[in-house]
């Protein structure tokens, strides 16, 4: 039962060191880099080309939780190589920069100018009612109002915007699952020329279309998002009008880029880069992901032994 009991509880300890990363300037510091300098799109940092051309970032090595020996062997791993042709399935890790802790990793809630969203009157309106303990000058646990926080599903585009693990995608002619760590959900995206909904109804994870644009490079499209998700755990908000672009291209076979970007004529008055080529390496097809589940019974043990105590000093 212990072992499980960890296992389980592995979303709470992520919302934990989440809160002790907002809260200690110096972990903070040594950590900022993670929400975009690492990574590919170095360029629009300021990187040297020299910089620009090498990793773009250093992730740990990704920890199977199974640890057991398969019963049937698994077939020798191809690695290496050219990317296939309109394919992105496998198991994909991104390191430590899929994590986001201060919002989306293009544009991380840092302070600096660079950074500043295209906010309209309505979207700071609603930025300012959102209260979360994550960003540049974050609220207390007590102040937080972050809907992931009382186990709301992340939605779209947010899932790729915090806490971005291991993701597993699998393919078919007619759609694409993407099952995320986080939550352990799934989505689809339809890849047999349907159009977007005019008027959909409001999904966490929306409606979402593919289109090969080149034998690497799917582009997506998602409309009919739900308002009461955020984009990231910076607050930044979002109206129904929400359209989610995201680019995932192949690199070659053991790499995979996701760019996202965010349009949104209510909030924003231009669209904005939330990601740019965040880079995913291949996993073995027999890596077992841990869950990373949201249970209330535990996030209320967890908020009344640590979080009110924490937020009241």
């Amino acid at each position: 039962m212990a072992s499980v009991r960890t296992t389980s509880m592995s979303f709470v300890a992520a919302m934990a060191v989440a809160t002790v990363f907002t809260f200690s300037p110096l972990i903070r510091a040594q950590n900022a880099p993670q929400s975009g300098a690492k990574q590919s799109g170095a360029k629009s940092q300021g990187a040297s080309k020299d910089q620009q051309a090498a990793p773009d970032h250093v992730s740990p090595e990704p920890v199977d939780y199974w640890k057991q020996a398969a019963a049937v062997p698994a077939k020798p791993r191809k690695t290496g190589g050219p990317a296939p042709s309109h394919d992105i399935s496998g198991v994909w890790d991104p390191g430590e920069v899929g994590i986001q802790i201060f919002g989306a990793g293009a544009m991380p809630a840092d302070g600096k100018p660079e950074h500043a969203l295209p906010f309209t009157p309505a979207g700071l309106e609603a930025l300012n009612r959102n209260k979360p303990n994550g960003g540049n000058g974050g609220a207390s646990l007590a102040e937080n109002n972050d809907p992931v926080f009382i186990c709301d599903p992340q939605g779209t585009p947010r899932e790729d915007l915090y806490e971005m693990r291991t993701t597993q995608i699998v393919q078919t002619p007619l759609k694409i699952y993407l099952m995320y760590t986080f939550g352990r959900v799934w989505r689809v995206i339809w890849l047999d020329g349907r159009a977007l909904p005019k008027d959909p109804e409001p999904r966490w994870y929306g409606y979402s279309v593919g289109k090969w644009v080149d034998d690497t490079t799917l582009i997506v499209e998602t409309n009919g998002l739900d308002e009461r998700t955020w984009i990231d755990r910076a607050g930044r908000p979002h109206s129904a009008d929400l359209r989610v672009e995201e680019r995932f291209h192949r690199v070659d076979h053991d790499h995979l880029e996701l760019s996202v970007t965010i349009n949104d004529p209510q909030m924003y008055s231009k669209p904005w880069v939330a990601l740019d080529k965040m880079r995913f390496e291949s996993q073995p097809d027999d890596f077992d992901v841990r869950e990373m589940i949201c249970a209330p019974s535990e996030y209320q043990g967890y908020e009344k032994e640590i979080g009110n105590p924490a937020s009241t000093k």
